[in-house]
């Protein structure tokens, strides 16, 4: 079951490994939070909001990588990621 307090229910500390659907589902969950989000901001077309989100997502994601000691590749993986995932936003913002 997908839920962020889990470990402090009754039991939760049972449960403190999720499995590949709990994980899936908050992907899933985060992607479309992320996304609907990112269409709202960018209803207006604003280039420099989509640059500063932009830098700011490279930014952030490069001192999140550094944390977790992520390798060079995994952690432009993440980038490249986090870039298509915006450009999909801004595409399907644009056609509404």
């Amino acid at each position: 079951m997908l839920c962020t307090d889990r470990d402090f229910k009754p039991a939760g500390e049972h449960f403190a490994v999720p499995t590949q659907g709990e994980v899936e589902g908050r992907l899933l969950v985060s992607e479309l939070v992320a996304v609907a989000c990112l269409q709202e901001l960018l209803k207006k077309e604003h280039a420099p909001v989509i640059q500063r989100v932009r830098r700011r997502i490279l930014r952030d994601l490069k001192n999140r990588c550094r944390a977790l000691k992520l390798c060079a590749d995994d952690e432009k993986s993440t980038a490249d990621y986090a870039l298509q995932l915006l450009e999909s936003a801004v595409a399907e913002a644009s056609s509404r």
